[in-house]
């Protein structure tokens, strides 16, 4: 008889190393640019060094920056802030006609 263990992370948001859900995927995305703008500063003719230095210091604000976002706003905060431009500063009803006639 197979012994199974139970998996306890059940409608736990993924996390890596204090990352939460979406931000893993935006730090990867922002890594794979990264590795692409130093293939065209290298092709362009750039020193190696200052290739370094530059994806180095992009990468170290990269970090910085998607560390502070995933604290700040959590798993689905980044999300709802961006929802939050989609919704109507106020409603305007000429009637009452709507909630009256509700039951």
């Amino acid at each position: 008889m197979a012994i199974y263990q139970i998996n306890k992370g059940i409608n736990k948001p993924i996390e890596f190393k204090g990352l939460k859900a979406q931000y893993i995927g935006y730090l990867a995305a922002g890594l794979v640019g990264l590795l692409v703008l130093f293939a065209v500063v290298y092709i362009l003719g750039f020193p190696i060094y200052g290739c370094i230095l530059l994806i180095a210091g992009a990468g170290t604000v990269l970090f910085m920056q998607v560390y502070r976002l995933s604290n700040k706003y959590g798993q689905y905060g980044l999300m709802k802030r961006g929802a939050r431009r989609f919704l109507p500063e106020y409603l305007k009803f000429n009637s009452r006609k709507l909630f009256t006639r509700s039951k």
